[in-house]
């Protein structure tokens, strides 16, 4: 079993929850992607390879693997929830108002008001989202 199966049948079993070839799927889909997808983006991409699979089964999972920690939504602009597999180093979002590109970025500048935040305030912070939107650089001239 690869380190991502591994990874994922510990979270299930510590949750008392069962390993199945569709939540296994699910998230292997999602660890391939090189972008956010919303739900029915995912379901498409499972039903290629498991044409059995439905898409309650995908919102079931989805809400299965974002409680045990395995993946994260975000809203990204949009009244629906695109889903990436949650990794270890930071990671914030840039959306494009106009063409709905997402651009990932990282910068120590959110570390630094997270521990200034920490010292000043005697707090604990255990997860930080950054969300910035605006125009990208093929949509600002035309945006005006």
């Amino acid at each position: 079993m690869s380190d991502s199966g591994e990874r994922l049948q510990d979270a299930l079993r510590g949750a008392g929850r069962r390993l199945t070839a569709q939540r296994r799927l699910i998230l292997q889909v999602l660890e391939e992607s090189d972008g956010h997808l919303d739900a029915d983006a995912l379901y498409d991409r499972v039903k290629a390879r498991d044409p059995d699979v439905s898409l309650a089964t995908v919102y079931r999972t989805l809400a299965v693997l974002r409680e045990i920690g395995l993946v994260e939504e975000h809203r990204l602009g949009e009244d629906h929830g695109h889903y990436e597999v949650v990794r270890q180093e930071p990671h914030y979002h840039f959306t494009c108002l106009r063409c709905g590109k997402v651009i990932e970025f990282d910068t120590s500048l959110v570390a630094q008001v997270e521990q200034e935040l920490c010292e000043q305030e005697g707090v604990r912070v255990t997860g930080t989202h950054l969300h910035v939107s605006g125009h990208c650089a093929q949509c600002r001239d035309i945006a005006g």
